[in-house]
């Protein structure tokens, strides 16, 4: 009875979850989840991430170079022959066994600021990798909008081509039965067929594209390939064809929003301290150092001759030492000259890079926005021009029923409305994406 039990709750279960399994599958995926699915696999974003680890544990370390240095030592040595008696601290030929222990510290106090600097450099090279990992999610992201929106344009335009196939499919079976009763000439049935045989053959390549398409964002998310993933469509509120704004004022917002640009600066900065901590191996090292040791000899003895325990000798003679030091760079073949040449030539290099990252956005900017306009003007004239070929493919298809038209006019009425709706359709979908891209540029929400 247990077992049975056991089998008929296991059942269930397997049943439960291989449900709702099939729920999400089938559950048509957000354009905001489809995102973060691939921030979460792709592996581009996930070297981003270690190289922001690296830069931190860098800057960690920048900031621990401020510490003092302290450290131990301790050494037992069997020595033969000849060695340092403790008490006369002169020459002595036995056997014997000697000990050291010591603890000393040491502090820079001043190096000319290189350390200051060095841990300035490597805190702005820790913030430029945070944006260069964004940059690399941003770039990531705009791509899983392609492939998304592409699969958008994909689902209409099958969409759009199976209703045509079945409009074409009832008027080849209209003209069947009037072809079997004489009523019309073979060659309009004829020609029908063939219509309908291109109409199959353009459903075919719409849903090669969508699978193309659900291949490429499956890809982007480094998922499964899955023939029936689906997306959410976009809303009626989410098309908004005012978009009222200049390339000036989305560059001006672009430069304060977009991580491409904030780590060029950030990495203009590093630079420029590198350059100062480069500088600062030029000028003299100030350092603070202290300690205490305390020695120990199997063959001491104290002033009655007698032998020193371990513990007495360690109170004995025992030492401590304070001093400041300084090193003056006189001459190291030109080697720290060299590091501040190369620090200011990798400073240009950073701002040579900023200043051609902004030049590449303000231009990107005006393509886009270009871009933009020109979308929306043909979105528009072809929301007119669909509506004129519907009417125009209305009165050929009425014309053609009542056998005042040739199969001619009906496939020439049929083909001018498909093309405008299919270029509605493309022009759509792409007018959507130039208002993402600039939304991207000021950092709006993309969903």
């Amino acid at each position: 009875m247990i077992i049975k039990t056991f089998l008929v709750l296991s059942i269930a279960m397997v049943m439960y979850m291989d449900g709702r399994s099939q729920t999400i599958t089938g559950r048509p995926l957000s354009l905001q989840e489809c995102v973060q699915t691939a921030w979460a696999n792709n592996l581009d974003v996930q070297q981003s991430s270690l190289n922001m680890e690296r830069a931190a544990v860098t800057w960690r370390q920048s900031k621990a170079n401020l510490l003092p240095n302290v450290s131990g030592d301790i050494d037992h040595t069997l020595n033969q022959g000849r060695s340092i008696d403790l008490n006369s601290n002169s020459y002595v030929t036995q056997n014997n066994t000697s000990g050291n222990y010591q603890v000393s510290a040491n502090v820079t106090l001043f190096n000319g600021l290189r350390l200051m600097n060095t841990l300035k450099s490597s805190q702005y090279a820790y913030e430029a990798s945070k944006m260069e990992l964004q940059t690399n999610k941003d770039q990531l992201m705009l791509n899983v909008i392609l492939a998304y929106l592409q699969i958008l344009t994909s689902t209409d335009l099958l969409q759009q081509s199976q209703k045509t196939a079945e409009v074409t499919q009832k008027q080849v079976e209209r003209l069947q039965l009037m072809n079997e009763e004489g009523a019309i000439k073979p060659s309009d049935l004829s020609d029908l067929k063939g219509l309908f045989a291109d109409n199959k053959v353009t459903i075919i390549n719409n849903q090669n594209s969508l699978d193309a398409a659900r291949l490429s964002l499956a890809q982007l998310m480094n998922a499964a390939f899955n023939k029936d993933l689906k997306v959410e469509p976009l809303r009626a509120d989410q098309v908004e064809l005012n978009y009222a704004t200049t390339p000036d004022s989305i560059f001006t917002i672009a430069l304060q929003q977009l991580a491409i640009i904030k780590a060029a600066d950030l990495r203009t900065r590093s630079a420029e301290k590198a350059v100062q901590a480069a500088k600062g191996n030029l000028l003299p090292i100030i350092g603070l150092g202290a300690g205490f040791s305390t020695p120990y000899s199997s063959t001491a003895k104290d002033a009655s001759q007698n032998k020193m325990g371990y513990y007495d000798q360690l109170k004995t003679f025992y030492r401590t030492y304070e001093g400041i030091g300084i090193s003056i760079p006189i001459f190291n073949n030109f080697r720290f000259r060299n590091q501040v040449t190369l620090a200011r030539i990798d400073l240009k290099n950073a701002e040579f890079t900023s200043k051609t990252k902004q030049i590449q956005l303000k231009q990107n900017i005006e393509k886009d926005y270009f871009n933009m306009i020109a979308a929306k003007n043909k979105y528009q004239a072809l929301v007119e021009q669909v509506a004129a070929y519907a009417e125009s493919f209305r009165a050929a298809e009425v014309r053609f029923n009542n056998g005042a038209a040739t199969s001619v006019d009906y496939f020439i009425a049929q083909n001018n409305y498909n093309r405008a709706n299919i270029n509605l359709i493309i022009a759509r979908y792409d007018y959507v994406l130039r208002t993402k891209i600039l939304d991207y540029y000021q950092g709006k929400p993309l969903w």
